[in-house]
């Protein structure tokens, strides 16, 4: 059964606010365009019907805030949408006002239209992606060793018989279209022949279907190595690999470090797979994971070499 989440109740209550006050708003404008100019001593505008088009514009954004009062998670873009144009209608507003061509009492109407409903939106979008990138309860799964031993190869050996025959280090994908996974293939192409001398042997985890996986993994010269494709995440949810945060996604770091792997060639593609998912690396022997990489954001770079050596028995 699929977990249903509500909304806060003062995100309802805001989002019908907003709802009640543009629709109100935008039909004083449209019966009344000369009004606020008479108020403000501004000259009467030669096209009225201009402001009345702007007040049914307006009125038209409050059914849609009202819409979305009935479930802020669901209907999350309008808020986005009406949170742009309180984000852009103050910008013009402050190049108006200092330019002279409107006067400071007219600002009056950012402050009500636009400035007030910056927090709360921004709080509704960012519980919405919250709760967009929460991880479904993980009851349905088997265990860690039982996953490994279900996750099969295109040669059908799963990953915990292939472990069997000497350690496997996994490499948990992103997606084909990400940077940072072309990256990843990148450096177990160069440095493969140090993994395969410590005993190891790759193989690689991704959400793509086997075929386009295998023409994209060849261009790495990595198509021989086993792969298992799980595009419902199973594995990834079963060893531990969750969907990233924001900062974890798009922060500053990754941004960075994106821009540095983009510009060496790494490129960017099509989104295969889901875009929030973290990647990650695992050694696994005889069946059971024995060290493992989470990555804290998605531009962190292991060292796969080091990963696969084992300290020394007692």
């Amino acid at each position: 059964m699929t977990r249903t989440t509500s909304a806060p109740r003062w995100m309802r209550h805001v989002l019908l606010a907003a709802g009640i006050y543009n629709v109100l708003w935008g039909a004083f404008a449209v019966l009344f365009p000369a009004a606020m100019f008479r108020w403000l001593d501004m000259t009467l505008p030669n096209y009225p019907q201009l402001w009345q088009c702007i007040g049914m514009i307006v009125g038209a954004y409050g059914i849609g805030y009202a819409i979305a009062a009935f479930d802020p998670l669901r209907h999350w873009p309008i808020v986005l949408v009406g949170l742009l144009g309180k984000v852009l209608g103050p910008l013009g507003m402050v190049q108006a006002l200092w330019t002279g061509d409107l006067p400071w009492g007219f600002a009056l109407n950012c402050l009500t239209n636009d400035l007030i409903w910056w927090v709360p939106f921004t709080l509704i979008l960012m519980y919405a992606w919250q709760q967009h990138c929460k991880e479904p309860r993980a009851d349905d799964l088997p265990g860690e060793a039982d996953l490994l031993a279900e996750a099969k190869a295109g040669d059908g050996r799963s990953l915990a018989e292939l472990s069997r025959e000497r350690l496997v280090l996994a490499v948990f994908l992103r997606h084909a279209g990400c940077t940072f996974c072309r990256e990843a293939l990148a450096d177990l192409s160069a440095r493969r022949a140090e993994i395969e001398k410590n005993g190891a042997r790759i193989a690689l985890v991704h959400m793509g279907t086997p075929d386009s996986f295998a023409s994209f993994a060849g261009r790495y010269d990595l198509g021989d190595v086993p792969a298992i494709s799980d595009p419902e995440r199973r594995l990834y949810r079963g060893v531990g690999l969750r969907r990233g945060r924001l900062s974890q996604l798009l922060g500053w770091t990754v941004w960075r470090r994106g821009a540095r792997a983009f510009f060496s060639g790494h490129g960017v593609g099509k989104l295969q797979g889901d875009g929030r998912q973290m990647p990650g690396a695992f050694l696994i022997r005889d069946g059971q994971v024995v060290r493992r990489f989470l990555h804290a954001t998605a531009a962190d770079r292991p060292d796969y070499v080091e990963l696969c050596e084992l300290p020394a028995p007692l």
